[in-house]
């Protein structure tokens, strides 16, 4: 369980990109955060493995206040926060295989991980993820090789193997196509559900986090404006989150009578970056 307690961060300019948030996200919740650029969406994610430093508040993973850390403390605490990033962050000239098992440096010494020398088990254990995220014919292959959705697979796949109770997911569809979106929100949604993970996903298209997240919390100027399901993201709380905006327009028949979505670019508003 995750659970952050009026969590701050304020820049050295002044600007404010976090205002005394709270939230609860229980094991096996995915939780969608959305909100116009500059919302305090990424630093927030970026707060809670202390990527960034928060200025006030305390965040808690289970038992364990992260914002006291210092560290091998904290080190170890990174341990189980797996992080999946948006551009993917693997190291182009290696294998597959080789940036799957870099989620495991932390667990192993100084000179196996230098060798890559990893134990038995955690090669078994990089085997069945590459399997279950559909890459097991590819791990051999060069990570600068790889399509768009395969990079973002391995990253999922790097993240799990360090066997985490918490994920943060930082924008994982912003390059990839409809098709492959969906498919990579189904695959972290279905992984999280199998190993009971709390999930919180930083997300600008609004219709697919209704469509996967069990959960949405909506930030502006970073506050929390809306915290509920995803059937309760209104015409209402979407101009809360963004401003005004015509959001019947985004919206088309489908010739059975129902009201079908479609993706919209959120309007940005002018506030602290994150």
């Amino acid at each position: 369980m995750l659970r952050l307690v009026d969590l701050e961060k304020q820049y050295a300019t002044g600007d404010k990109a976090l205002r005394g948030v709270s939230l609860v996200v229980p094991e096996g919740q995915v939780m969608a955060l959305i909100g116009p650029s500059g919302a305090g969406k990424s630093t927030l994610i970026r707060c809670v493995n202390r990527l960034i430093e928060p200025s006030a508040g305390q965040i808690w993973l289970k038992e364990t206040e992260i914002t006291s850390l210092r560290g091998g403390g904290l080190r170890a605490m990174r341990r189980r926060i797996g992080m999946i990033f948006q551009e993917y962050a693997l190291v182009e000239r290696l294998t597959v295989m080789e940036n799957v098992l870099s989620g495991r440096l932390g667990y192993v010494g100084f000179w196996k991980s230098w060798f890559r020398r990893f134990p038995q088990r955690d090669v078994d254990a990089a085997f069945h993820l590459l399997d279950r995220v559909g890459l097991s014919e590819f791990v051999d292959k060069r990570a600068d090789a790889l399509s768009g959705g395969q990079r973002q697979r391995v990253g999922i796949a790097r993240a799990l193997i360090q066997d985490p109770a918490l994920l943060l997911v930082d924008e994982p569809t912003a390059s990839l196509d409809p098709k492959t979106s969906r498919q990579i929100m189904r695959l972290i949604t279905e992984l999280a559900r199998e190993q009971g993970l709390a999930v919180v996903i930083n997300i600008h298209d609004v219709p697919l986090a209704q469509m996967f997240a069990q959960r949405i919390v909506g930030l502006r100027a970073g506050e929390i404006v809306y915290d509920g399901p995803p059937d309760g993201l209104t015409d209402q709380q979407l101009t809360r989150i963004y401003g005004e905006e015509d959001w019947n327009q985004g919206r088309q028949d489908d010739g059975d009578g129902d009201v079908a979505e479609l993706t919209f670019e959120a309007p940005t508003i002018q506030v602290t970056p994150s």
